[in-house]
């Protein structure tokens, strides 16, 4: 398959993985900076790890070999290096998105972030075990897991 996009998919791997590394220090030693939960985790550097998205399966997708239907047509969607790329900038963004919640959710709820700290790394690392460590110790706190009260 021809190339079509300028960089190596290890570089761009290296550099999508530091581009999430300032949102996720901020998330745990500047939570209450306004720029840090606020702009910074959900918005601009999901965004920009978006748009990376974007182009990759833009470039790609329709190439591809496999899908989502089963393990093995995930498996061979993957095989392409820039798809496989695309899968982990999914996967940054996300859990980005997920710690810049669960870093205001706390906020809303007076969950004081040094319990939120594990969770944060836990989601950086493994995602939803993160997630699920960060609502056990909300419903400690508060008792109660809603999560959209309409504000």
């Amino acid at each position: 398959m021809v190339e079509p996009l300028v960089m190596h998919p290890e570089t761009l791997f290296s550099l999508a993985s530091l581009l999430v590394l300032p949102g996720w220090v901020l998330l745990v030693f500047a939570p209450r900076w306004r720029w840090s939960a606020r702009m910074v985790g959900p918005v601009l550097i999901p965004a920009v790890l978006g748009a990376l998205y974007l182009v990759l399966v833009a470039a790609r997708w329709g190439g591809a070999e496999g899908g989502f239907g089963s393990l093995a047509d995930v498996r061979r969607l993957f095989a392409d290096p820039y798809l496989l790329l695309a899968g982990w900038i999914h996967y940054l963004a996300f859990d980005l998105f997920l710690g810049s919640w669960e870093v205001r959710d706390a906020q809303r709820h007076s969950v004081p972030h040094l319990l939120v700290v594990p969770s944060l790394v836990l989601t950086f690392l493994f995602g939803p075990v993160g997630l699920l460590l960060y609502l056990a110790v909300r419903w400690m706190r508060a008792r109660r897991l809603v999560v959209d009260e309409g504000r």
